[in-house]
């Protein structure tokens, strides 16, 4: 440490006097010329410089040469190994939301912790992606207090609580990306994840019309986006070999085969009938 700070100093101090007698030197050299100082200091002799082969080393600029390749060793080790962030979900809690339709209800809800420091509240259980990223729902605070009158000093914040889309988390960095997952209504849609693939019942912008919606992580169009008859339905079934989904919407089920490219729908095998 006692160097490193030895070095800073010289870097400080002394880089900007190294930098211009340097850029002198190279300019005496190209002409040719070295300036020799006479005795009485009145007067100077010219002597033409003899070409040097080799590289000539200029043993001032050692000591600043070597402050600056500890420093560059020092920057470089900490950037070859960052430090592993420390991601933990804290304890439950149990808070009252509300919706816009004014209807209310209860959720449990946890904070989450990078470092010990609260970086977003959630809710439900996470589902690992992979060893390193989860995809976990989100919910925070909103103000629902109304504007005051022009007369009225302004209310106190009345703090509701609401749920919101899904956000991914990385447990090496702590990174926390919010998901845009298409049609996703935080009020009618559950989803349902398998692998990176999030399965659920959408809707329009206006309200008006359901989907179908098989979303992957990382993609912007969803693999599947078929109409409904309903706005809302129940977390959608999974299968694997081949990987498969079941959304059931008004007592009507729908399955399909998710590829990488896309599904295909998968009709339901009928029931065999009776002797008659």
């Amino acid at each position: 440490m006692r160097e490193v700070a030895g070095c800073i100093v010289q870097l400080a101090f002394r880089g900007r006097t190294l930098f211009h007698t340097s850029i002198s030197r190279i300019k005496l050299y190209k002409a040719g010329l070295i300036l020799r100082e006479s005795h009485n200091l009145t007067s100077a002799k010219v002597k033409k410089a003899k070409p040097r082969r080799g590289i000539s080393y200029n043993y001032q600029a050692m000591p600043f040469a070597r402050c600056f390749s500890v420093l560059l060793l020092l920057a470089g080790s900490g950037l070859a190994a960052p430090r592993q962030r420390a991601v933990v979900l804290g304890t439950w809690h149990t808070v009252k939301t509300l919706a816009d339709s004014g209807e209310t209800g209860e959720v449990r809800i946890r904070k989450l912790l990078v470092d010990g420091r609260v970086v977003e509240y959630t809710s439900g259980l996470p589902h690992d992606v992979t060893d390193r990223v989860f995809v976990i729902r989100r919910a925070y605070r909103i103000n629902d207090a109304l504007p005051p009158r022009p007369e009225n000093e302004p209310p106190p914040p009345q703090w509701v609580w609401r749920l919101d889309g899904w956000i991914s988390v990385d447990r090496f960095t702590g990174r926390v990306i919010p998901l845009n997952l298409p049609a996703f209504d935080s009020e009618t849609s559950q989803a349902s994840w398998y692998r990176d693939y999030a399965a659920y019942c959408g809707t329009s912008e206006d309200g008006a019309k359901g989907y179908l919606v098989v979303w992957q992580l990382g993609k912007r169009r969803p693999i599947l986006s078929k109409e409904s008859s309903g706005p809302g339905c129940a977390p959608p079934q999974w299968e694997r070999t081949p990987s498969r989904v079941t959304f059931i919407v008004a007592g009507e089920k729908s399955s399909f085969v998710i590829r990488s490219r896309g599904a295909d729908p998968q009709p339901e095998p009928r029931e065999e009938e009776g002797p008659q």
